[in-house]
């Protein structure tokens, strides 16, 4: 399903040339958007000023700018200072490159028999599942999707190495790429993976009997909303934002719900602009998932194999958050879709089965604190942090300037002994 038949191979050398290309703008991203903190600011911060050496300031030469390459030709080293580059820089760049390869294969069917349901994205209930629609319609259509998702992953490939750097995720990465992902579902015109509501009255079949007469008529409710239906232009969007909102309520609710318990911060508020910004374009049922099924056991995974490596309990949150959303992509329609379709399906009864889980999720951390406690782990709650007057030294000790000038400079001057007087040499 590849516009104009255009040979697989040639597609894909492109997209990684591309893709490597804009892997080089993303280290711009990575490295100069928390270097301020009004969104504003660092957004006008991208493209001013041009980019140079952290340490001899001299702007980098274009030829130097060519992805991947122009580090392998310096050998890792500028052109001027001899200052070693991290090899990270060509490693976003090749990795992106490859980022762009592996979701144009997985979303876009290619092959003379390519079919639409073997793209990713592809669902029954989803835009690509949509009766009726032609040919042409359908190699539109997983196109753009590959764009729109693209969008997605380079956002959050961004947010997940400044938050690796520095623990924050700033709304230059996220605020843009909500701005985009509810704008971009309202263009393409109905929920790419699944619609803002849809009902089986098959899965309440056994509930009926013990059903109280107050909600029988729950069985009775439309499986689609016919007016979504009508306007799938204002349905994608409504999705779109239904999946900012639950998206980023859920994870606001869970902080809440750990201060509560834990006295302390469980989440920092990037996670909740970042899981926004993941349910804007996935939609709210698929933000859940990636929440509460995907981003946990990548964490727990990734947590279990650093154990003994890490020197804090503290760990960036969003890389988890990112790596879940797109597996989620990448897995739709193979995994996701069939196996959590069901849970999604039963209508009004799933935000009394959420609310009932959410009354005992509190509860559940207070429980698991105290057992901690009985277990013999240390309570962050029971280290007292008391400023001594050793930390204060300590502290005064690294305010002062180690490199001190030749003490000639003063003597010749006649301000040594005020300068030994204030304490300055």
């Amino acid at each position: 399903m590849i516009p104009y038949d255009i040979p697989l191979v040639i597609v894909l050398t492109w997209l990684f040339v591309f893709g490597a290309v804009v892997g080089s703008f993303l280290n711009v991203c990575i490295y100069r958007i928390p270097q301020h903190e009004r969104l504003w600011d660092q957004l006008k911060g991208l493209n001013h000023p041009p980019s140079s050496c952290p340490y001899c300031k001299k702007r980098i030469w274009s030829v130097d700018n060519i992805p991947i390459i122009g580090w392998l030709v310096l050998a890792g080293r500028c052109r001027f200072c001899r200052h070693s580059i991290s090899v990270r820089y060509a490693l976003i760049e090749l990795f992106n490159g490859l980022l762009w390869v592996v979701l144009y294969v997985a979303i876009v069917p290619a092959g003379f028999y390519a079919k639409v349901e073997s793209s990713a994205l592809y669902s029954p209930l989803g835009a690509l599942g949509q009766q009726g629609l032609s040919y042409q319609t359908h190699v539109w259509l997983v196109n753009a999707e590959y764009i729109y998702f693209l969008i997605l992953a380079e956002a959050l490939l961004v947010a997940t190495f400044i938050d690796f750097d520095l623990m924050i995720i700033p709304d230059g990465v996220t605020v843009p790429g909500m701005i985009l992902g509810c704008s971009g579902a309202f263009i393409l015109g109905a929920p790419t993976l699944w619609p803002a509501w849809f009902f089986s009255p098959q899965e309440l079949n056994g509930l009926q009997a013990v059903l109280p007469n107050w909600l029988v008529w729950i069985t009775s409710l439309p499986v689609q909303i016919p007016w979504l239906a009508l306007h799938p232009h204002w349905h994608g969007l409504i999705s779109s934002l239904l999946g900012l909102v639950i998206g980023g309520g859920s994870v606001w609710l869970v902080r809440i719900a750990g201060h509560w318990a834990f006295q302390r911060e469980a989440m920092g508020f990037g996670d909740v602009v970042l899981m926004a910004m993941i349910g804007s374009f996935l939609g709210w049922q698929a933000s859940l998932i990636v929440f509460f099924v995907v981003a946990p056991v990548c964490a727990l995974l990734a947590t279990a194999v650093t154990f003994t490596f890490r020197s804090t309990r503290e760990i960036p949150y969003g890389p988890y958050l990112s790596i879940g959303a797109l597996l989620v992509v990448l897995f739709w329609n193979r995994f996701f879709s069939r196996y959590f379709e069901t849970v999604f399906s039963q209508g009004l009864l799933l935000p009394i089965e959420f609310l009932l889980m959410g009354m005992f999720f509190a509860p559940g951390l207070v429980l698991m604190r105290y057992v901690k406690q009985l277990l013999g782990f240390e309570d962050d709650l029971a280290i007292i942090e008391e400023w001594t007057s050793a930390d204060q030294l300590s502290f005064f000790d690294s305010k002062k300037e180690h490199d001190t000038p030749w003490p000639g400079i003063s003597s010749g001057l006649g301000t040594s002994h005020t300068n030994r007087w204030r304490g300055t040499t």
